[in-house]
């Protein structure tokens, strides 16, 4: 069988220019990255303004397991399957981060015969979005202790510096460290610590910036700290946020690039889906809805988390309502969900496969508590059994649910027909209204609840002292309507990653509140959730390699 990078490798790639063409994007308008990758200016928006947005579809998952559902996988491959019914579709996707690559999850650009390429460009630097955000952000990390050494003007309490540094790789040492050694010369040390780019702040206003202006007022929001009288400080009290938003002057226009099928792509930001909100830029999903006549989008992890996020947050913002919500699953994700082993997977087992089921019929109430129709992509596995799938199709009949085999790893679009067709149908019969799960100005406390309660199916949240207190403190702060962005492990409807399936008798707690201002995010951190993650025993990078020609191989 062909490793990814193998198959990648044999694709005919067309110049970067025919696919813009082929999107209706106009020569002034692309700021080439090579032969193969593209920026696309702002401006494309204006010259489209009058033009009829095309309707947009959520792909979305049951909660990932190590069986694998491939989201991504399923993104692309329905968008090669719809251009191949004669649609101009465009897929919108996040930008990998390289501590996953090189840690245990490996890429983010599909896989098999649904990719986009270049993927060891993609999968890397790509065109700097990611250095550009770490660069951004670490230019207030060091005009925080500029300030400081130069007289502290604005009183900031070295106790109560919210603002880390980053880098985008997976390094646990940096997590927490004390910076400023050395003596006098080199400022005044204090406790300090590294996030994960995706992680960071920026990475997220990036992608939910809608113009310059609009980034740098949300770089200027940002709160780096607190000064003695437990006052908040400002990035624009720094006079930081003009600089910033300079470095990101480019990595705000949303990057084109193709598919294996020669399908275009915007790959653009990359928010993580468990920590932030998951998705890929609005602007990116603006510019395709102008440009194409249906658009697929992914959100980051399960419905719980990345699909939650999307509705309650990226549809109001965007101001659009997805016409149809993708769920993929996979009937070894629902065994393992229903108690099977990662090692006794492939062994035929209708009864937890069916148990199982349960976690995806969560999701799939969810997505039509929101107001979109489901479609169920299963995507297949040869260890599938007819039985199995026999089983699972009836449940979901039962439930009035369209769904369809995907074989879009194996077979490209080709393997995609049959999705694209419910997911067309389910689009042109669609009558979406978005219902979120909470109004933007209930009490912070209670639109949590109302996502664990809702969403999730706990009987309560339990908060800690310390976060009842800081929710107090971010309504006196005028703050009261903020978005929620649940940190939460991916792997459980709830908050812990060990109840599988459908947990119920059940209540999440939130152990502390952490604020993002720029991005206008309270994030209730529930369980273990970590901004700094590190590498495994056996980290992906050691199967990474170059040759003499400056070939890559071993990303998959």
């Amino acid at each position: 069988m062909k490793s990814d990078i193998e198959i990648a490798h044999e694709a005919k790639l067309l110049p970067i220019t025919e696919i813009a063409q082929k999107a209706g994007v106009l020569e002034d308008e692309l700021e080439l990255y090579g032969k193969y990758k593209a920026k696309v200016s702002l401006s494309i928006l204006d010259r489209l303004a009058d033009r009829e947005d095309a309707p947009l579809v959520l792909v979305t998952a049951m909660n990932p397991t190590p069986a694998g559902e491939g989201k991504t996988t399923t993104s692309i491959g329905l968008a090669q399957a719809l251009n191949r019914l004669g649609k101009l579709a465009i897929v919108t996707l996040r930008e990998p981060s390289l501590g996953p690559v090189f840690g245990v999850k490996g890429g983010a650009a599909g896989g098999g015969y649904s990719q986009v390429l270049p993927m060891e460009d993609i999968n890397l630097h790509f065109t700097g979005d990611f250095h550009a955000v770490s660069s951004a952000h670490n230019l207030l990390s060091a005009m925080i202790d500029n300030h400081i050494h130069q007289g502290n003007e604005l009183g900031l309490d070295l106790r109560q510096i919210t603002w880390k540094r980053t880098i985008d790789m997976n390094d646990r040492a940096l997590r927490d460290i004390v910076v400023a050694l050395g003596g006098k010369p080199n400022g005044f040390p204090r406790q300090d610590g590294f996030d994960i780019t995706p992680a960071s702040e920026i990475m997220a206003i990036l992608a939910l910036s809608l113009n310059y202006i609009d980034l740098k007022e949300r770089l200027g929001n940002i709160i780096v700290g607190y000064n003695m009288q437990k006052e908040p400080v400002y990035a624009r009290q720094l006079k930081a946020h003009g600089a910033m938003a300079a470095l990101l002057r480019d990595a705000i226009k949303p990057n084109l690039v193709q598919t294996i099928e020669n399908t275009p792509a915007f790959i653009h930001t990359g928010p993580f889906g468990n920590i932030a909100h998951g998705t890929n830029s609005i602007l990116a999903t603006k510019i395709a809805r102008k440009l194409a006549e249906i658009v697929i989008t992914e959100a980051g992890f399960g419905a719980d988390l990345g699909a939650e996020k999307f509705i309650n947050i990226v549809s109001r913002l965007g101001g659009w309502t997805p016409r149809a919500a993708v769920i993929v699953a996979s009937i070894r994700a629902m065994k393992f969900h229903g108690g099977v082993s990662k090692k006794h997977l492939n062994e035929e087992n209708v009864e937890a496969a069916l148990k199982g089921f349960e976690n995806l019929e969560k999701h799939i109430e969810n997505v039509r508590k929101w107001g979109i129709p489901p479609v169920v992509a299963l995507n297949r596995f040869p260890t599938d059994t007819e039985a199995e799938i026999k089983a699972i199709g009836e449940k979901l009949d039962a439930l009035g649910v369209p769904w369809a085999l995907s074989e879009v790893w194996a077979k490209g679009g080709e393997g995609g027909i049959e999705l694209a067709r419910k997911v067309l149908e389910t689009v042109e019969n669609s009558d979406a209204k978005l219902q979120p799960t909470y109004d933007i100005n209930d009490p912070l406390e209670e639109k949590i609840v109302k996502i664990a309660v809702e969403v999730y199916g706990a009987d309560g949240v339990d908060f800690s002292p310390k976060a009842r207190r800081t929710l107090k403190k971010l309504e006196e702060l005028g703050y009261r309507d903020a978005f929620i962005c649940m940190a939460k492990t991916q792997y459980s409807i709830s908050d812990d990653p060990k109840k599988l399936g459908r947990p119920r008798n059940f209540r999440i707690t939130v152990r502390e509140v952490r604020f993002s201002a720029g991005a206008r995010f309270v994030i209730p951190v529930t369980g273990d959730i970590m901004t700094m993650p590190g590498l495994p025993k056996v980290p992906a990078a050691v199967n990474v390699d170059i040759d003499e020609n400056g070939v890559i191989t071993g990303l998959f």
